[in-house]
């Protein structure tokens, strides 16, 4: 990670943020400010923008009139990018709560290049204080994903500027969801989504609080019921998500607690054999990837935890549908504080 962040020829940055304060300071900081970069503000009450300007970059403050979105920020930095700098091959969105690997826009460059069916790639994606809480913990167990084609990639991508422009970039009314949403429609054109083993970058969620980390389940509910909409039938993993979120998350615990009084409380141990299954289950697959028994230990609980949330979140999209409501950013970082 160490060094500063230089932009090599025929690439861009594009840098998304909203009140990420110190974290984008340190990010900027180590960040050559000249070139293709841009830094795309969406309404930060810190001084974001100023910080930003006032190190020498280029700043797109988003209009409040349309709803904020990452996947709008990313969309108008890369248009951006494109009037500035045309004839781009490559574009890196970033996170402003990261820290690039000073080597990272070489290597997502060279596998670009390297195979030209490729139109979109990331690298590993760690935790910068991984120690610092329960839930940093967890997010960083998170980001070790397997390397390989067809993999759930996060926001930190290299995309091939053609690829990306011709599917129509981020669909940029999504308030959550936007990188799998673009992923499937990537691969229906015909490109591979791709995560190499090279480090990437180190994400600092500084996630403190059990409710900043129940709301981003809600969260990641809300973005899985809305993609599976989005894709009528076409997103197959989604779907597995939504229906294993709501029996584990809404049908289960219903059949604990509505059944309780017909029979003598004995339902209640439907949840708790239930949970005692999926728990083992989870267990089983993190310790043969090779987790530690502490860490694999903690991953399989909170994930069976998590099913709770994540159906809420699907349940309050459903509700909202039915109103005829569009669904909202949910800003998890705000929760507890």
């Amino acid at each position: 990670m160490e060094g500063r962040i230089h932009i090599p020829q025929g690439v861009g940055l594009v840098i998304v943020g909203r009140n990420e304060g110190p974290r984008l300071l340190k990010s900027l900081e180590r960040t050559d400010a000249a070139g293709p970069v841009v830094y795309v503000d969406s309404g930060s009450r810190d001084g974001s923008p100023d910080v930003a300007r006032n190190l020498g970059f280029h700043v797109l403050e988003l209009d409040p009139a349309e709803p904020f979105t990452a996947a709008r920020g990313r969309n108008e930095g890369f248009a951006y990018l494109a009037r500035t700098w045309p004839g781009l091959e490559y574009v890196h969105f970033q996170d402003g709560d990261c820290l690039m690997h000073a080597g990272w826009l070489d290597a997502g460059r060279a596998e670009l290049a390297r195979d030209p069916t490729v139109g979109l790639v990331s690298g590993v994606l760690r935790e910068q204080h991984a120690d610092a809480s329960v839930f940093n913990r967890l997010l960083d167990m998170e980001w070790q994903q397997p390397a390989g084609d067809d993999v759930r990639i996060g926001g930190n991508a290299m995309v091939r500027a053609a690829a990306f422009e011709a599917v129509g970039g981020f669909k940029k009314d999504l308030p959550a969801g936007e990188e799998g949403d673009l992923h499937l429609r990537l691969r229906q054109a015909g490109w591979i989504v791709r995560r190499i083993d090279v480090p990437m970058a180190f994400h600092d969620a500084d996630m403190r609080h059990f409710s900043q980390w129940w709301q981003r389940c809600v969260r990641s509910g809300q973005a899985t019921a809305e993609g599976v909409d989005l894709h009528a039938g076409e997103d197959a993993a989604g779907a597995r998500r939504l229906r294993s979120n709501f029996f584990w998350g809404l049908a289960v615990p219903a059949v604990g607690v509505l059944g309780a009084p017909l029979t003598l409380g004995m339902s209640t141990l439907v949840p708790a054999v239930g949970f005692g299954a999926l728990y083992t289950k989870i267990l089983r697959a993190e310790l043969a990837r090779g987790r530690p028994l502490a860490d694999a230990e903690l991953y399989a609980r909170f994930m069976v935890l998590a099913k709770v949330p994540q159906a809420v979140g699907q349940l309050r999209y459903r509700l909202r549908r039915a109103r005829g409501e569009k669904t909202r950013v949910i800003d998890w970082r705000d929760a507890g504080r």
